[in-house]
């Protein structure tokens, strides 16, 4: 009897426990599309160096700007531990620059994934608004393997001249986050071409869905904004690459990284930024 009421005691405070804290590192980082007139900043002369970087910070997920197929294969030669999602925003396959997903394979299951273009059009590649090229925004659904814990990742690059579509980009990945999520957790990264003072940034800030990592950090380290067009000298107070997270999500940390090397050279003409946050995952335990 005395057995059988130790093990009902157990099983009653397992069932009490509360859900378990879990912690994620997520960034952003616009790579600097591979110019042949960078020569001081080639490409080849940046890669290691980026990716090197990424390495060290070991990202869970990773949104990236300015991706061409080559450079998509390069980093993924260098990052064995990631696989990545994505296409090209010139015909949906390997033309022009993408808006890749990284995301460690040994930590993750790619539930879903898919590209829409920013423009009324969004199922075909396509100019929107007054956006002097097309855009798109790449997504994925994914799993955390121990846990069971999902959630969506989009990840974008806004036009950098049509202000209506910068405007207008932001209302339709709302509108695809409530429709595609629902109540799963979401997190949003981009270069949005827009700093904390526009209005297309107060659109997804204040959509009560979605909130600047920025503001909610219990630590933040913003020694510069983040574009640096090559040059770690100049400073700036604007933020033109953001994440975004749902309330599922609280973040403990923002940095900036303002890494760089040789003789103050950076590996992109923007910095990445990087949050950790946590999140709780129920009882239920991991998803077969």
């Amino acid at each position: 009897m005395v057995v059988k009421n130790v093990v009902v005691v157990f099983l009653l405070l397992a069932l009490a426990l509360p859900s378990s804290a879990q912690t994620m590192k997520v960034a952003t980082y616009n790579i600097r599309y591979d110019n042949v007139q960078d020569t001081a900043n080639a490409w080849m002369k940046r890669l290691p160096h980026l990716t090197n970087l990424i390495r060290f910070q070991d990202f869970d997920v990773l949104g990236t700007q300015e991706v061409l197929a080559n450079q998509l294969q390069d980093m993924a030669s260098k990052l064995p531990g990631y696989e990545h999602i994505g296409v090209g925003r010139d015909d949906g396959k390997q033309g022009g620059e993408f808006s890749a997903i990284f995301y460690k394979k040994d930590k993750y299951n790619l539930l879903q994934q898919g590209t829409f273009w920013l423009s009324p059009t969004s199922t075909v590649p396509s100019k929107g608004w007054d956006a002097q090229l097309p855009r798109v925004c790449t997504w994925g659904k994914f799993q955390e393997k121990n846990t069971g814990f999902t959630f969506y990742m989009f990840n974008t690059h806004f036009d950098h001249v049509g202000v209506e579509a910068r405007k207008e980009s932001a209302k339709l990945i709302l509108a695809k986050v409530k429709a595609m999520a629902a109540t799963t957790p979401v997190l949003l990264t981009g270069d949005f071409n827009i700093d904390q003072r526009d209005e297309s940034y107060t659109i997804l800030n204040t959509s009560g869905g979605l909130k600047d990592a920025y503001q909610q950090a219990e630590v933040v380290y913003a020694p510069n904004g983040t574009f640096n067009g090559f040059n770690p000298q100049a400073k700036t107070d604007a933020r033109i690459d953001h994440i975004f997270l749902s309330p599922a999500f609280k973040t403990t940390r923002y940095g900036i990284l303002t890494d760089t090397y040789g003789a103050g050279k950076t590996p992109s003409d923007h910095y990445p930024v990087a949050v950790e946050v946590h999140y709780t995952v129920g009882k239920a335990g991991p998803k077969k």
